[in-house]
């Protein structure tokens, strides 16, 4: 048993580094640890996993495959129909690429933060709170995938169609739009995976609870927002922003009007809205690794 108290009152990390007068660390040397803890992990994995090169071009390919029928059976339905949602196929094939690209980067970062409930469960999370690290940084480059690539390969290869054949009447705002979106879009999803990871120190298995906003969230987004009913589409705007990966900057630049009647500024909130959800997932992740107190208990 593992007395993780005074380990997790300074967020799962045994601090090192330069020391404040007041014995607290620095915020920016607590950064600076994690993402070298999280860069010398990852690349232990993908090290691991270039040995067997063989199999890790069929498990990429197996990737991109399943996650290509996704937009397969929108292109079934384009077969029969000339619009969805007052959507023609390019405009639905830039949601759908805008919406796996920016999953796919966070997938590829934190997708391992879903694996949390299982650690809880079998108390293998101790091994990882007494280590000189930060505890989220650790987690989140546990058994890095790199055949998440192919899904990023897939939304990118869906995302460069929908450029060439949607009809966009190009400017420089709009341009500029194009990078934040996808960043702004992977913040949004990584904030997911945290905080669902944070809720699994409670639930300890939820991972699918958390499935459903990560996965069911980017295939939902993959729609037009015309689809859906009202309601819903309040929900994932004002209630968990999901909306802010694509649904309301794509808009603007496909130049349609914005869900929900909303003004065009509100287009270029999604910066603002992945800080705020990453501040929100970080401090949930926070109370949830204090209350942790090993498996059993």
């Amino acid at each position: 048993m593992v007395d993780t108290g005074r380990v997790a009152d300074t967020g799962g990390v045994v601090e090192s580094g330069e020391v404040t007068g007041s014995g607290e660390v620095a915020g920016s040397s607590r950064v600076v640890d994690g993402l070298r803890v999280y860069r010398m992990i990852s690349a232990m994995w993908i090290r691991s996993t270039m040995a067997y090169r063989a199999s890790f071009l069929m498990t990429t390919l197996g990737n991109f495959t399943a996650t290509a029928l996704d937009f397969v059976a929108i292109m079934l339905m384009f077969s029969r129909v000339d619009a969805l949602g007052g959507y023609t196929l390019p405009q639905v094939a830039f949601l759908y690429g805008l919406s796996s690209t920016a999953f796919g980067l966070a997938d590829l970062l934190l997708g391992s933060m879903e694996k949390l409930g299982r650690r809880v469960r079998d108390g293998t999370l101790d091994t990882l709170l007494v280590r000189p690290a930060p505890v989220l940084a650790q987690m989140a480059a546990d058994q890095f995938g790199l055949r998440r690539l192919g899904r990023i390969t897939q939304g990118v290869m869906v995302l460069v169609y929908g450029l060439a054949t949607v009809d966009i009447d190009w400017t420089p705002l709009k341009l500029l739009l194009m990078p934040v979106m996808i960043l702004s879009g992977a913040g949004i999803f990584g904030a997911v995976f945290i905080a669902g990871a944070a809720f699994q120190f409670v639930a300890k298995d939820a991972s699918e609870v958390q499935n459903a906003f990560t996965y069911g969230g980017t295939t939902m987004l993959q729609y037009p927002p015309t689809v859906f009913a009202t309601e819903l589409v309040r929900g994932v705007t004002f209630v968990f922003p999901l909306a802010f990966v694509n649904w309301l900057p794509a808009t603007y630049v496909l130049g349609v009007p914005l869900p929900l009647g909303l003004p065009e500024w509100v287009a270029f909130l999604s910066p603002l809205v992945a800080v705020g959800c990453c501040a929100l997932a970080g401090l949930a992740w926070r109370a949830g690794l204090r209350t942790y107190q090993s498996t059993g208990n």
